[in-house]
């Protein structure tokens, strides 16, 4: 059979046809790929011609499509449906990824076409005839060609994302070693794929660990108070897991179980607190400490070989933050607040219990003073948030609202699980702008958490419009029985689709600019705005609806949820700056004083960072941080939600401020910012938008810090 990775899909908008793929197309298509890519590259390198921006720059955006389309499917696969080949598959080709990238970006010949391009004047000091300087005043922002007379494509002069791409390929290679000598390099190689090998060996423990630590109880009795629907969910999946007749919690990633708010007996309460906080320290086979010295020390000598004090500088470095210190300050800022705000709650909270409190007493505790003190039974919601009528009638009724575009099953068309749902998706005027998986469920090959990712990028350049997935760990119910969120698991369904409109509303030239591809900490900002809807009146009154009654959620229930917004937030705001900087103190090592073991390393860290709490765990421990240390996308970069949340706030105040939900209001949100992906700077973006930089005010108001 016929490789069908081997050549574009014939599918709608480039929709791999998973069907037709079989485990060993994978491997076939990434190894042909990176063959394929090396010699594009070889082929811009040894053209005769001199640099231009069509034969470098162009060339290199056009390159490695192949390897870009079957990685994007692999990877697809090893983050949601991953059987034991794929696994295996993702171990061999993790290094051979991570060699390829070195292999691009300390290609000394393929930077020198792209240093012809910038000829030492991108940084404003010198012109390029002696006239013009490509400062901004001048060449590539589209006032003055770069020889007086011509531009680099060969007549027209570049406008801002040309300027902007060969810039940003420059960092890049600044930033991945280029000035290194053959020594260091070759060093810097051998530490990259090294880095790739355990932080695939990382998420896949982590994967092991969260099923092997689910909780598997004998008695329907332990179960008291959680909801029926939970007790049936548990009741499937030990059932799918050769359990039947027992009852399975399984768990989510974060530290604290969503059944800890629910569960009356205080024993499972505590083995399924232990349980989750124990994972990937405990010792055994899934331990992932030996691992997590290896990156951490990894890390800092990369970070030393790029000229770099730690790891957690050379990372900000890639950021909208201008520089490590401010990171530091802001979040230094909100710790004490937090804190503070946490003991209140915590004393809150001993007030009502009958035994000194733990930390797995606190999720029970805080639902009662819900309860008692504002009447709001967070439990006794579920029944409004029926998955299907949220995703509908909520998330994208709120986007129809906004930016005026329609969603159509695409049953015709099939994802790489049968819980995968497609849809396409079409602008105002009925032309199509792309389709949205959605895959909400829970399962054993999936990893925890929740994630957007793209199948396809947009880009006018290669004629692509966007396929994009959003992926939550939601417990399936028994065929049949309707899907009931919690608040968390409704947040995040917004959330979610915030990233996947970012994504699907990408309108740039060039595939290295498109979607989501921003520094990140700015790519949070989009989708934290978009749960902004879940509360407003026009969405929540079309989506809340009891799924066996229909009755819209009463208003005055409403009110009471507005009331309790406060409540919780020291706690939820303590767990996240633990996390933030525990995931810093980590990469603030320079390698030599890498402790032993991680759990008493993270009780020094928290406690130097003023956010240890004996009732709070960070919201991840090392053991499980899958986001800093399974690939390190967010390492030394998980402060990012925090800092995001700050544009998050100023852009709510704005709508508020305009209207709310109107299409103008989202056609202009739409046009300035997410659309722009990378394009431009992203924080010059968000001063399209809002007229002026962020300021702190609007979020400390939000969290009850102000």
């Amino acid at each position: 059979m016929t490789n069908p990775l081997l050549s574009p899909s014939n599918l709608p908008f480039g929709l791999p046809p998973f069907a037709d793929i079989e485990d060993v197309h994978y491997a076939e298509a990434v190894e042909a790929g990176l063959a394929e890519q090396l010699a594009e590259i070889q082929a811009i390198v040894d053209n005769p011609e001199p640099a231009s921006f069509e034969n470098t720059a162009l060339a290199m955006e056009q390159s490695g499509q192949l390897l870009g389309r079957a990685a994007a499917a692999l990877y697809t696969l090893v983050s949601a449906d991953a059987s034991d080949p794929i696994m295996e598959l993702e171990t061999r080709l993790s290094p051979l990824l991570s060699a390829h990238q070195d292999a691009v970006y300390l290609n000394r010949g393929l930077f020198e076409r792209f240093a012809a391009l910038d000829s030492a004047a991108l940084n404003g000091e010198a012109a390029l005839n002696g006239e013009a300087s490509l400062n901004g005043e001048a060449a590539l922002n589209g006032e003055a060609s770069l020889n007086g007379e011509a531009a680099l494509n060969g007549g027209a002069v570049l406008d801002g994302e040309a300027a902007r791409l060969v810039d940003e390929y420059l960092k890049e290679f600044r930033q991945s070693g280029i000035a290194l000598d053959g020594t260091g390099q070759e060093r810097l190689m051998a530490v990259n794929a090294e880095l790739a090998t355990l932080g695939t060996a990382f998420g896949q423990r982590v994967k092991e660990g969260m099923k092997s630590a689910s909780l598997l109880l004998d008695d329907s009795a332990e179960l008291a108070g959680l909801p029926a629907d939970d007790v049936a969910s548990a009741a499937e999946a030990a059932r799918t897991a050769g359990h039947a007749g027992k009852f399975l919690l399984t768990l989510i990633q974060p530290s604290n179980q969503p059944a800890l708010a629910a569960l009356e007996n205080r024993d499972v309460r505590r083995r399924l607190y232990e349980a989750s906080i124990g994972r990937g320290s405990g010792g055994g086979s899934l331990d992932v400490q030996d691992l997590v010295m290896d990156m951490v020390r990894l890390r800092a000598e990369k970070a030393r070989l790029l000229g770099f004090a730690n790891f957690a500088e050379l990372m900000v470095d890639r950021q909208t933050a201008p520089d490590f210190g401010a990171v530091q300050t802001m979040l230094n800022t909100l710790a004490p607040a937090a804190v503070r705000n946490a003991d209140a709650e915590a004393a809150a909270l001993a007030g009502i219990a009958s035994h000194p409190l733990e930390a797995w007493d606190w999720a029970f505790y805080s639902a009662r003073v819900k309860r008692e003190r504002y009447a709001v039974d967070e439990q006794a919601l579920r029944p409004y948030f029926e998955l299907d009528r949220v995703l509908n009638d909520g998330v994208f009724f709120a986007a129809n609202a906004l930016y005026g575009i329609t969603f159509h099953k695409r049953t015709d068309l099939e994802g790489y699980h049968p819980d995968v749902r497609v849809w396409e998706v079409r602008n105002a005027d009925g032309t199509g702008l792309g389709l949205f998986l959605g895959d909400y469920y829970r399962r054993d090959s999936k990893r925890g958490g929740a994630w957007m990712n793209s199948l396809v990028e947009q880009s006018s350049l290669l004629g692509t419009r966007p396929v994009v997935i959003n992926n939550l760990n939601i417990s399936k119910p028994p065929a049949g029985e309707p899907t009931l969120l919690t608040l968390d698991e409704l947040r995040t369904t917004f959330h979610e689709f915030g990233h996947a409109l970012h994504g699907l509303f990408s309108a740039v030239t060039y595939p290295r600019f498109a979607g989501t591809s921003v520094p990140r900490d700015f790519v949070e900002y989009p989708s934290q705005v978009n749960e902004m809807w879940i509360m407003w009146p026009e969405v929540l009154s079309n989506y809340a609806r009891h799924y066996a009654t229909g009755e819209a959620l009463p208003q005055e229930v409403v009110d009471r949820l507005d009331a309790a917004r406060l409540w919780g937030e020291g706690f939820g705001t303590t767990e996240y700056l633990g996390a933030a900087l525990l995931d810093l103190a980590w990469h603030l090592l320079d390698g030599a004083d890498v402790p032993a073991g991680t759990v008493e390393f993270e009780a020094k860290a928290l406690a130097a960072a003023g956010v240890a709490h004996s009732l709070i765990p960070p919201r991840y421990r090392t053991g499980y941080f899958q986001h800093i240390f399974a690939g390190g996308g967010y390492a030394a970069g998980y402060y990012s939600y925090i800092w995001s949340e700050v544009l998050d706030a100023e852009t709510v105040d704005w709508f508020k401020d305009n209207g709310g939900l109107t299409r103008t209001n989202g056609d202009f949100f739409r046009s300035e910012l997410l659309s722009k992906g990378n394009s431009r700077d992203p924080l010059e973006s968000f001063r399209a938008f809002r007229g002026r930089d962020a300021e702190l005010g609007p979020l400390l108001r939000r969290r009850g810090l102000d």
